[in-house]
């Protein structure tokens, strides 16, 4: 109760007070109409505070499923991956467009925080094979650079000897300081890596689930 709503029962008592001692039936009948009409007033001001306070308690409602809708609606177009990027089995991949080097398509994979693609699983590799058979021989994070033979990727783990199968028949060879891998055809490649060709990053994809 306000205010407003103090002040009219005190009223309201003071007037029982001064009433009581009337004697006349008319000037009683007077106190008790002026007494009803105010009670009255009080019942009307704490009904309207009350479906005041009503109305806000459903206003917030409202507004809370609004905002539950809005984040629905904002996980749904959430992309996991940036655009010109495509997803596979939790990650991003990158397809460049146009071609350089291995030293320059790693630098350029770091620029949009991501690496060379290193290849963990035979379904990527599949996946990552069939791709640049459509666009073009591409880089992938893999060399010998350091030591002649000794094949390592971009992220300083060794080449599995269950990944060996992927070379291409003959390959690698090192013909002419072949220190860099590609995808080409069906499987692997040792190339120089001054040559320019199509590159590959790889990154986590974003999760887009509600929290």
């Amino acid at each position: 109760m306000n205010d407003s709503a103090e002040g009219r029962v005190q009223q309201l008592g003071s007037l029982g007070y001064l009433c009581h001692g009337l004697g006349p039936f008319v000037l009683q009948l007077f106190c008790l109409t002026l007494s009803t009409i105010l009670l009255l007033a009080i019942l009307v001001k704490v009904s309207n505070v009350a479906y005041s306070h009503g109305q806000e308690q459903a206003k917030k409602e409202k507004v809370y499923k609004e905002m539950t809708q809005l984040k629905s609606q904002i996980n749904r177009l959430c992309r996991p991956c940036p655009w010109d990027w495509t997803v596979f089995q939790g990650n991003c991949y990158f397809f460049s467009k146009f071609q350089q080097n291995w030293n320059d398509s790693v630098n350029a994979c770091r620029k949009l925080d991501a690496q060379l693609v290193v290849i963990k699983s035979d379904d990527e590799q599949s996946f990552l094979q069939q791709t640049s058979k459509e666009k073009g021989y591409a880089w992938m994070g893999l060399s010998d650079l350091k030591h002649e033979g000794r094949w390592h990727w971009v992220d300083g783990s060794h080449l599995l000897f269950s990944f060996m199968k992927y070379w291409n028949k003959g390959e690698p060879n090192n013909e002419w300081e072949e220190d860099c891998a590609e995808f080409r055809g069906d499987g692997w490649n040792d190339a120089p890596c001054t040559i320019k060709k199509y590159w590959i990053c790889k990154k986590s994809a974003m999760s887009c689930t509600e929290k």
